[in-house]
């Protein structure tokens, strides 16, 4: 760092460098001179070095069509509807576009949020406040960790092994139980998704095997990273299911195009997003058996696990599986307290656990982590927490239960009602929610709709879904955001408006796709 200016304004008195150490020191001596003006700023823009020319191209290029243009346009009419004569055709914007429960009215579950008050709270654990069990946690994680203070750059220890006998009572006992040095605490799935994928990705030639359509954060982080995307296309008439012969043109197109490039992982999404999908246990032993024999690490996004609504589909982790055929494939697994049956989007917590993963590779992720400190000790607490609800005999088992069955099987009928509704309309067709939180019905949109976009110089999907929100005042996602089948259309549509509201929001949704596709079906006659 340069000294600090003498009152003369002249840099310090410094000891001539040998001759020999000019060289090396002269990039830092260059930095220490443009701060004090002694060069000029390498910039097109005088005085200015953060300008867009300037910026990595990798960052200009990132694309996250979750909060795109839809949210753009969603935000100016939510102003617009502050005004009395406003002229819209509707009075609320109904955000669809996110996976946000507690933003469309689901509460927060008591246990946990208790447990949290207490622990922001310490002096009121003493109180008789809630029930017994509440402060009995909050008792036991405070002593643990103090929440102020950094933890552990991994997460605070006693709450790593909260998760990790989380993951091992989900998988079963019979497994090998889950190690707490693998599980890394994080501020939601995001940040250790990113985390992974820099591990494994140093430039083009580093390919990851990405489902098509897939979560935008995928490709998005990939592209910042400099890395190459593998599409893999999901099978839409087969309920979006994996198909290995899909995945194997997938990774014979990559090498095709970059014979030095080389397949590092391949991300599995389970339950879908934004497909809805639930992998079956024979599509997840031929990707386990796929990536075995081929070196590429699974990355599995599981975030969704509890979100299961099909009666004939069973949700697995991609680590039970693999351990129960024995075979020591490489898996990266991500969790989050942003989605289940808890939605605590908010208080950013989950976690990364690592299954097969080199010990050498594990201390260089750690040191990656320790630049950040720690994730934030409130959102481990909560992952911990939810992770670990009340065990039937625990004071708080009850009210824990009705809420959980109550949230869930609104859920449920939710998935069914849109799924249905949504299949049922004339040009468009809904495979069913097996999981997840999200529809990702196809539209057949007429010609003149297609000539339309173009002229309006935007993807056929993107027009509609504008068209929507515009007459409607439902946030939708076009799917091009997600990636699709060329020549294919969708959008994505939670299932999360309260369930009192939703039938409305799906006249209103239906009443403008008829009169949309009435109106561009007229003008090609």
């Amino acid at each position: 760092r340069p000294h600090s200016r003498q009152r003369s304004g002249r840099l310090p008195h410094r000891t001539p460098l040998p001759d020999a150490a000019k060289g090396a020191m002269a990039p830092v001596w260059n930095v220490a001179a443009l701060a004090y003006g002694m060069l000029p700023a390498p910039s097109a823009t005088p005085g200015r070095s953060l300008t867009l020319s300037q910026l990595p191209q990798n960052i200009v290029d990132v694309e996250y069509a979750v909060r795109g243009e839809m949210d753009l346009i969603a935000q100016e009419l939510k102003e617009k509807l502050k005004q009395k004569d406003h002229g819209l055709p509707f009075d609320e914007i109904v955000a669809c576009n996110i996976g946000n429960p507690q933003a469309l009215g689901q509460a927060p579950v008591s246990f946990h949020r208790q447990v949290l008050s207490l622990l922001t709270n310490p002096e009121l654990q003493d109180k008789d406040l809630y029930a017994g069990d509440v402060h009995d946690r909050a008792r036991l994680f405070t002593n643990a960790t103090t929440f102020g203070a950094y933890s552990h750059s991994k997460g605070a220890d006693l709450l790593r092994k909260y998760v990790a006998d989380f993951i091992t009572r989900r998988d079963g006992a019979q497994l090998p139980p889950a190690d707490p040095d693998s599980i890394y605490l994080t501020d939601g799935a995001s940040p250790a998704v990113k985390l992974s994928l820099s591990l494994l990705v140093g430039g083009p030639d580093d390919g990851v095997l990405l489902p098509v359509p897939q979560y935008p954060l995928y490709s998005a982080a990939l592209t910042n990273l400099g890395g190459s995307a593998v599409g893999y296309y999901l099978d839409e008439d087969n309920g979006w299911s994996v198909k290995m012969d899909e995945v194997e043109e997938a990774v014979a197109r990559f090498r095709a195009e970059r014979p030095k490039g080389r397949v590092r992982a391949m991300v599995l999404i389970n339950p879908g997003n934004p497909t809805g999908n639930v992998m079956s246990r024979e599509q997840m032993e031929a990707v386990v058996t796929m990536c075995y024999e081929n070196g590429i690490v699974i990355l599995a996004d599981e975030v969704y696990q509890e979100n299961i609504w099909s009666k004939t589909k069973k949700w697995e982790s991609f680590r039970k599986v693999a351990h129960e055929m024995n075979v020591p494939v490489e898996i990266v697994s991500f969790h989050s307290i942003s989605k289940g049956y808890y939605g605590e989007c908010g208080l950013r917590g989950g976690y990364m656990h690592l299954e097969n993963i080199d010990q050498q590779v594990q201390s260089q992720l750690y040191k990656l982590v320790s630049m950040t400190l720690c994730s934030n000790t409130m959102g481990q607490a909560m992952t911990a927490s939810m992770m670990n609800p009340p065990a039937e005999g625990d004071s708080s088992f009850e009210l824990f239960r009705a809420e959980r069955t109550a949230i869930l099987e609104s859920l449920h009928r939710k998935s069914l009602m849109v799924s249905k509704r949504l299949d049922s309309l004339p040009g468009m067709s809904c495979q069913p929610i097996d999981g997840a939180m999200y529809a990702f019905p196809r539209v057949e949109l007429p010609a003149a709709a297609l000539k339309a976009a173009k002229d309006a110089g935007r993807t056929p999907d993107l027009f509609y879904c504008i068209a929507m929100l515009q007459e409607t005042g439902i946030v939708v996602v076009p799917g091009s955001g997600f990636h699709q089948r060329p020549g294919t259309w969708h959008f994505r549509i939670t299932i999360l408006p309260a369930e009192a509201k939703l039938p409305a929001l799906l006249d209103r949704l239906e009443s403008f796709h008829r009169a949309f596709m009435a109106r561009y079906a007229k003008d090609e006659l």
